[in-house]
């Protein structure tokens, strides 16, 4: 019998067929088989407190108060499953030196993670309500990634009240053409309509649950970890990912919306804090403008922690604490 040969445009009906199978059957089992409401232990075993902010709703964070001399404010990073977590080993290292604050940001953890539109002015409000709120006097303030956006565009609003900004692996100076993924989209104005995309009702938490996976979760962060990852990190961003309302700022952070177009520029530059960067290789951010922000702004400075791959702090907390207590001092 002659053997018939498929045409292609069968073939890719086949594709797509499965395709569709696939992807109706994720949206099944993310609506009824995943809990979207699991149990989340505090980030940091530390006292945990709230405040509500005009702008950014209500907030959490935790705080060591036991210590003397000027506060330490932590700022995590945003991402998928972002929280506290991420500077717990800062936490820990001066809890009890000095008064030590992490603030849960708007959309993660325990903090509101109301459906409203999150942006960067958004969180410099939240950051700038906690120090006035909260803090009370000039603060040193160690951000992370993403964060550090955040606090910067608050610094150059509210200069007094933060004395010296730590920048970890911090987004904003990589060179135009090599940026790529979320940030690629902001300086292409692509923003707007990939969120749209990714937040339509029919399969957005959907969506955002195969981000939440664990071996999606395990995946991103082993890009950020020379050596294994750490697995309360990665344990703590698979709870903080399945609570209510978990995907609306993610879904803001992957779509390029929470970046600051030219931040270097508009906002870096106008800083009069010291400002120390602490740096090495990172898999989501390049640093190829520092060397010229160092020259430009003398009250930048810069250090070099390796081999880390964005997480100093976790995985050479040793050195990366040598590197902040120099700066402070």
């Amino acid at each position: 019998m002659k053997k018939q040969n498929k045409q292609p445009g069968q073939g890719l009906a086949g594709l797509a067929t499965g395709a569709l199978t696939l992807g109706a059957a994720w949206l099944a089992y993310s609506q009824f088989f995943i809990d979207h409401n699991m149990a989340l232990p505090p980030a940091i075993d530390s006292d945990m407190y709230f405040f509500n902010d005009p702008t950014a709703g209500l907030l959490y964070y935790y705080a060591d108060r036991r210590g003397s001399g000027r506060p330490l404010v932590l700022i995590h990073s945003l991402n998928a499953a972002g929280s506290s977590y991420e500077m717990r080993p800062l936490f820990n290292r001066y809890r009890g030196t000095r008064p030590v604050y992490a603030l849960d940001l708007p959309g993660f953890g325990f903090s509101e993670r109301a459906n409203r539109r999150y942006s960067p002015e958004l969180y410099a409000a939240a950051i700038r309500s906690f120090l006035s709120q909260v803090v009370g006097q000039p603060a040193d303030v160690v951000a992370l990634s993403l964060g550090c956006e955040f606090v910067a565009r608050a610094a150059v609003e509210r200069p007094e009240m933060f004395h010296k900004l730590a920048f970890i692996s911090p987004s904003g100076l990589t060179a135009g053409r090599k940026r790529k993924g979320s940030q690629r989209a902001t300086d292409q104005n692509q923003s707007d309509g990939l969120y749209r995309l990714l937040a339509a009702p029919l399969w957005a938490q959907a969506l955002y649950d195969l981000l939440g996976t664990r071996r999606i979760i395990r995946f991103f962060l082993g890009k950020s970890f020379v050596g294994p990852i750490d697995q309360g990190l990665a344990d703590y961003g698979y709870l903080t990912a399945h609570r209510p309302g978990a995907r609306h700022a993610p879904l803001h952070f992957v779509s390029g919306l929470l970046f600051t177009r030219n931040v270097r520029e508009t906002i870096y530059e106008k800083l009069a804090q010291p400002v120390l960067v602490i740096y090495d290789r990172d898999a989501y951010v390049r640093f190829d403008a520092l060397s010229d922000l160092l020259l430009k702004c003398p009250n930048w400075n810069a250090a070099r922690i390796t081999p880390t791959l964005g997480l100093p702090h976790f995985e050479q907390p040793e050195a990366t604490g040598r590197v902040l207590e120099d700066f402070w001092a």
